[in-house]
């Protein structure tokens, strides 16, 4: 047999060999969709530029501008597949603690390529050098004029608590100087039972806790997901320094309810639609 004829018949099998692969997704074959989410409007807090509209490109575009300059940033990409599609689920980037600098740890999770590769899970640390401690009461300025008035105030944090497009409340407003005398104070219980109302779904508060020690995979969080009497939380917790009336440390949370929900049932739905077409017929109607 000619040698062309043979390279074209090797040619010819391959293509029809990926063809016929059911499972695997192709690049062109995704369509994203963007996922529903808890925030729209001038409601879309935002931890460093970082939200829940934000992908994983934009994201490490702006992790890599806030540590320019610095040497001893650690960075972690971490990449999973989808189908066969590889993308990132996650970034984390980390600057130690000195002497005389703050410490920053930052985390982003992010959904499939399918429902945009969006952003659900957002973290920032802040460790604070010992002669930058700002004071308490600085700090609750600085969040209450970032993102308003909080839902609820207390054990060392405060909470935004997102349901039908805004913050919730529970009775009387926060103002800097109430908020400043509860933060250290237990949580309210009266105002956790308003939270939940009649429902019995889950806590948002304790939804939010356990996002930031779970494994910031969707797997990992849907079921409480699923299950949180809420859209959306963002928590701001400001542990004490020397002296206590200053912040050693600042960690911020900001998880996206809805969209974790939403982006789950759309990667569901294409690599079940990838399956189907793939094991479809590929044949059509001849010419009659």
């Amino acid at each position: 047999m000619p040698r062309h004829a043979l390279v074209s018949m090797l040619a010819m099998s391959l293509v029809l060999g990926l063809a016929s692969l059911p499972a695997a997704l192709r690049a062109d074959d995704i369509k994203p969709k963007s996922p529903e989410t808890a925030f729209s409007g001038k409601l879309r807090p935002d931890i460093l530029g970082i939200s829940t509209e934000s992908n994983a490109e934009s994201a490490r575009a702006t992790f890599d501008s806030l540590f320019k300059g610095h040497t001893d940033t650690k960075t972690d990409i971490q990449q999973q597949k989808f189908g066969g599609v590889s993308y990132v689920v996650a970034l984390n980037f980390s600057l130690p603690a000195g002497s005389k600098q703050n410490g920053e740890m930052l985390s982003t999770s992010f959904s499939s390529p399918a429902s945009a590769n969006r952003a659900y899970f957002v973290a920032r640390n802040l460790t604070f050098a010992q002669d930058q401690q700002p004071s308490t009461a600085d700090m609750i300025k600085e969040v209450m004029g970032k993102y308003g008035v909080p839902t609820i105030v207390g054990d060392q944090h405060l909470y935004y608590i997102y349901r039908k497009g805004s913050i919730m409340s529970v009775g009387g407003k926060y103002k800097e100087a109430t908020a400043l005398e509860a933060i250290d104070k237990p949580l309210d219980p009266r105002a956790a039972v308003k939270l939940n109302g009649d429902t019995v779904r889950g806590s948002c508060v304790a939804v939010v806790k356990r996002a930031q020690t779970k494994a910031k995979e969707p797997s990992a969080m849907l079921a409480e997901a699923k299950g949180a009497n809420c859209d959306g939380v963002l928590s701001v917790q400001l542990i004490p320094g020397t002296p206590a009336d200053r912040v050693g440390i600042a960690q911020f949370t900001l998880l996206d309810v809805k969209q974790l929900v939403s982006a789950a049932a759309i990667d569901s739905a294409a690599l079940g639609a990838g399956s189907s077409e793939g094991s479809m017929p590929k044949g059509s109607a001849p010419k009659l």
